[in-house]
């Protein structure tokens, strides 16, 4: 299936199951979903170069396992927004509730508004770049991927982290376990810039810093209570 300049799916006539049936046998094209009224699960599994605009807000786990599409949110999104995303593009116009991103392995997840808690939650690749501030408990058991906060930060902020990178302008209300500030070198600041400049954000590289794990939580240590 293809599409012309644009072709619309309306929600408020057809079945969500149809839209996305839809939206998953395109191999080309641009799409607009109509009246998503906040519904669930839009926009899931696409594999081509589509490019997909979701006019409003949406539900839980849009775009989620996305490969290779550009997903626009034009709204708000819910729990688990590009969930587990492998590869293309999710932007979010608005906020994002928990679980943004979660499990990503790759790709660019934009949330041009905040994120809520969690966001990032055992990311493995995926790059996350949130123009707000993020809840508590950002990038828990993240694993690889940059995350970047344009505001603030909430508690325990990378939580049991392993190689992922953390980049946050604002204020971090607290570190959780195993993460602490690094050094920001000249290859973050570009790295940084580049992530950035691909997310459409203005903020300038040298106003955030770095966090990331201490790996003391690599190895387990029994403790017997014994005395040596």
């Amino acid at each position: 299936m293809s599409a012309g300049s644009n072709a619309a799916l309306d929600l408020a006539r057809l079945a969500r199951r149809a839209v996305n049936a839809a939206l998953q046998a395109a191999e080309t094209g641009a799409f607009t979903v109509l009246h998503p009224d906040g519904g669930h699960a839009l926009a899931c599994g696409l594999t081509a170069s589509i490019a997909v605009r979701i006019d409003g807000h949406v539900g839980y786990y849009c775009a989620g396992m996305n490969q290779r599409a550009a997903v626009t949110i034009g709204g708000n999104a819910g729990t688990g927004v590009a969930e587990n995303i492998m590869s293309g593009v999710v932007r979010v116009t608005g906020d994002a509730s928990q679980s943004a991103g979660a499990s990503g392995h790759g790709g660019l997840l934009v949330i041009e508004g905040d994120a809520a808690a969690r966001c990032g939650i055992s990311m493995k690749g995926v790059d996350i770049v949130v123009g707000g501030s993020a809840g508590h408990m950002s990038a828990f058991m993240a694993q690889a991927g940059r995350l970047v906060i344009c505001g603030d930060a909430g508690a325990d902020l990378g939580d049991s982290i392993y190689e992922a990178r953390i980049y946050v302008r604002g204020r971090a209300a607290s570190l959780g376990a195993d993460c602490v500030e690094k050094p920001m070198r000249g290859k973050h600041l570009a790295e940084l810039g580049d992530l950035l400049a691909r997310a459409d954000m203005t903020a300038d590289p040298a106003e955030f810093r770095r966090y990331g794990s201490a790996r003391k939580l690599y190895h387990f240590h029994v403790d017997t209570g014994e005395s040596s």
